[in-house]
């Protein structure tokens, strides 16, 4: 089943919101299967107390068999919370909003380890040794050495390969690689991609103009680096005089990208050899400069979509010449976490934002829009799950 939302934006009507009560739909499969092992795999991660392995213990009770409950009345966000959860508290998790619910499990998750507790555990990202793992591993280290052989490219040619990097995320070596002397990876990488603005993205950051570009993060780790990569090649070759980083306030979700995460990947760059110490140095001294700059907002760690965000946070990307949104996640607070028809248009759902914003987004959930009907067409006839298993992409534009 799924719920209407009177949301409307252009000439697109509200479309029904994701929920998570159909037995085998995708949105099911992440609260009946993701988030019962993701508990297990926390509790595994750390030494954790008795405290923390009750606090587990209920939380997987109460997601498997009981019904959505209140932070408790110390917890510093309950009111916050209590806001955003009013119609959907002492219902079952399958029946509140899929972003909601997976929104509030994290938050859930978090207390049960102490996150924001006085205790021992307070401010102990959960996901951090999943995070360093990724960022200590071999493939890590043979995207950087592929950097290399982009070193001596054109700049028009090295751009459009850190751009697919970028989009890619744990997938970057596709786009390392289109310029390193195999251009079968990167036909692959194209082919994969279901929209692609691609061209409108770089007319809107002319080479020498004074644009200021807000990068809104999604991982980090493998997707982390390469969305780093891409800012200094922004930076470097003067198609951004600044770029504002924006991450999350605290762990969200498993591996999303805090101010700690910046600073991890900016260390394993520098310690690289040849063209990544290289970056990794340039973007050190950048935000030393002020031409990089991190920035973060509650919002960003919220169950809502774009369209409600602050007014702070609606100036500020109103400032930006553009703002590039990161990820699955972002994607679906961008154009709203609802059961769209593919074919609605990308420019009409994103009406709304101040100011030009970029999707760059590889597809691991069910909602899209803005597909031409003939790719969507090719797409269905493919057979496959194409909406969620990452292995497809998009780059959309709204000037």
């Amino acid at each position: 089943m799924t719920e209407k939302t009177s949301r409307t934006s252009g000439d697109v009507t509200g479309a029904p919101v994701v929920l998570s009560n159909v037995p085998g739909s995708f949105a099911w499969g992440v609260l009946a299967k993701r988030h019962p092992a993701l508990i297990q795999q926390v509790r595994d991660a750390f030494p954790y107390g008795r405290l923390q392995h009750e606090a587990l213990d209920a939380l997987l009770d109460e997601i498997t068999n009981g019904v959505i409950e209140p932070l408790a009345p110390v917890d510093h966000d309950r009111e916050r919370w209590a806001d955003w959860g009013q119609e959907h508290f002492g219902r079952s998790w399958y029946d509140a909003p899929f972003l909601w619910a997976e929104s509030y499990f994290y938050r859930r998750l978090l207390g049960a380890v102490g996150y924001f507790g006085t205790g021992p555990w307070q401010g102990v990202d959960p996901f951090a040794p999943f995070k360093q793992a990724e960022l200590r591993g071999e493939a890590v280290g043979e995207e950087l050495r592929a950097l290399d052989a982009l070193a001596s490219a054109p700049a028009d040619e090295r751009a459009a390969a850190l751009l697919h990097a970028s989009l890619w995320g744990n997938r970057a070596d596709l786009g390392f690689r289109v310029l390193a002397g195999e251009p079968a990876v990167g036909d692959t990488a194209a082919s994969a991609l279901v929209a692609d603005d691609s061209a409108v993205l770089w007319q809107l950051l002319p080479a020498g103009a004074t644009s200021t570009v807000a990068v809104v993060a999604d991982n980090a780790g493998r997707e982390l680096i390469p969305d780093l990569i891409l800012i200094d090649h922004l930076l470097e070759q003067r198609h951004a005089e600044q770029v504002l980083l924006h991450v999350k306030p605290h762990p969200y979700y498993v591996s999303d990208a805090m101010t700690t995460d910046i600073v991890d990947c900016l260390r394993r760059l520098t310690e690289a050899p040849g063209e990544a110490s290289r970056i990794g140095g340039r973007l050190w001294k950048a935000m030393a400069a002020g031409s990089l700059e991190v920035r973060t907002h509650p919002f960003f760690c919220a169950p809502l979509p774009y369209e409600e965000m602050p007014e702070d946070l609606r100036d500020e990307f109103e400032s930006a010449t553009l703002t590039i949104l990161k990820g699955d996640l972002n994607y679906r607070r961008l154009v709203g976490d609802q059961l769209w028809d593919a074919t609605a248009p990308f420019a009409d759902l994103t009406a709304y934002f101040p100011g030009a914003v970029v999707a760059l987004r590889t597809l691991k959930s069910d909602v899209i829009v803005g597909l031409e009907q003939g790719v969507l067409d090719a797409l269905e006839r493919s057979g496959t799950a194409w909406r969620t298993s990452g292995t497809h992409a998009l780059i959309q534009v709204r000037r």
